[in-house]
């Protein structure tokens, strides 16, 4: 019996050893390169922590560092904002237009990025589609968004009010309706039920679109390459210049686990969530 159990568990991490191993290669042993790399002198070979003072006193890369949490975080409220009305209207109302939108509202995940920063860049920019529209009415109407914040931000949208619509439209899917005609019945408005039964139990879900959106443009290349200005900069530019601009390798490391804490920041709240809602099923 002994042997059998042994047996048994030796041919299970077998068949885990592969993925592990995988894992380590090309994800633990990068980012463990890294590390080192950001804490190595460039001249001296030795260890410092000047890489990391570069960017923490530095008027330039604070600006940097401080705009691209300005555009995330705007990035994050308002994608998950409109995503949770979305989601709501796909959930709780039954109608053709719904049904439409619910089929087409997944459509930008399919597009491919470049094609639509490149599209979007056609229809915003001073000179693009907008612009000739009004000028068939007598107007020279140019946005101003080019090259700005609010550009970046609006391409943000599109890419993440879809993803984060189909998390939170899953999670409203699981609110039961018959707690919600229950609550009818006893003369609950429909605003007393969104606020004590709809938004309590769909918060987990709204709290996790957020983190996903948080990461998934902390270190966003192609939008801020393509719509961003010279200065300031997004964090993910900042380490391709000093990755490829100026050579210094040991400081775009060091940008590298800079923006991989951030990244664990947001990871840490999904984590803490997912958590949570375990003792509460446990209870």
């Amino acid at each position: 019996m002994f042997d059998k159990t042994v047996k048994q568990r030796l041919t299970a991490y077998a068949l885990v050893m592969p993925a592990f191993l995988t894992v380590m290669a090309v994800v633990a042993v990068p980012i463990l390169t890294a590390l080192k790399k950001s804490f190595t002198d460039p001249k001296t070979g030795g260890f410092t922590f000047d890489n990391y003072l570069f960017f923490f006193t530095t008027k330039r890369e604070l600006t940097n560092l401080g705009y691209t949490l300005f555009v995330v975080v705007m990035t994050v409220v308002i994608a998950v904002f409109v995503a949770y009305l979305l989601a709501l209207f796909l959930r709780f109302v039954d109608s053709p237009f719904s049904r439409a939108i619910g089929s087409l509202y997944l459509l930008p995940r399919f597009i491919p990025g470049l094609v639509a920063v490149y599209a979007m860049i056609t229809i915003i920019r001073d000179s693009g589609l907008i612009n000739r529209i009004s000028n068939l009415f007598g107007t020279d109407v140019k946005l101003g968004l080019m090259y700005h914040a609010g550009g970046m931000i609006l391409m943000n949208l599109w890419f993440n009010i879809p993803f984060a619509a189909l998390m939170i439209t899953a999670g409203l899917s699981a609110v039961p309706d018959s707690i919600i005609e229950s609550a009818r019945d006893v003369g609950a408005g429909k605003v007393r039920v969104f606020f004590s039964m709809i938004l309590p139990l769909s918060l987990k879900d709204i709290v996790v679109a957020g983190t996903f959106v948080f990461m998934s443009n902390v270190g966003a290349f192609t939008t801020p390459y393509l719509m961003g200005g010279n200065f300031p900069k997004m964090l993910g530019i900042s380490l391709f210049d000093q990755f490829n601009k100026y050579l210094r390798y040991e400081r775009a490391a060091a940008l590298s686990v800079i923006m991989f804490l951030l990244c664990s920041v947001s990871a840490g709240v999904y984590i803490y969530t997912n958590l949570k809602e375990k003792a509460w099923e446990k209870n």
